[in-house]
């Protein structure tokens, strides 16, 4: 007979043993314990964000500058400029930073980004994705550079 999920929230120091906490999330059965940390869904969200048709870049101008100058120093493929998670027990809430590439119709990429993060995220954790909420700070023009983020090749 099989237990059903069971699952908690707990903080951990981070890998430098900062005393910054994170949430992570922990899912237990009868087999084992896995835990989720927050910067794995942020990842996924930001991942799922990328993939859509029309979006420019993610984060506004000052933190995607930031973000890009972290990620060159850690290595980071995706960084996750632009996103945040608050992730509970068995829930998870999205707000995101875009720049919509121009003419794209904002309402349908939005409408995309929102349902490709709740779909990777469902999948992948587990976990039930109650929002996303979407800020679009800029329109990005063809031919334009983009500031902060040269993570997407057009």
């Amino acid at each position: 007979m099989s237990q059903s999920p069971s699952t908690q929230s707990t903080s951990s120091k981070d890998s430098s043993g900062g005393s910054r906490d994170k949430e992570v999330t922990k899912r237990s059965d009868d087999r084992g314990t896995t835990t989720i940390d927050d910067g794995v869904v942020a990842k996924i969200a930001g991942i799922a964000t990328r993939e859509v048709s029309g979006v420019a870049s993610m984060g506004g101008t000052v933190s995607g500058a930031v973000a890009e100058v972290v990620g060159r120093i850690r290595g980071d493929e995706h960084t996750t400029s632009g996103v945040g998670v608050e992730v509970g027990t068995r829930q998870a809430a999205v707000d995101l930073t875009i720049t919509v590439q121009y003419p794209a119709t904002i309402t349908e990429v939005a409408s995309s980004v929102r349902d490709n993060v709740i779909d990777r995220i469902e999948k992948l954790t587990g976990l039930e994705v109650v929002e996303v909420n979407i800020a679009v700070t800029d329109l990005a023009f063809p031919g334009e550079e983009q500031e902060g983020d040269d993570s997407r090749v057009e």
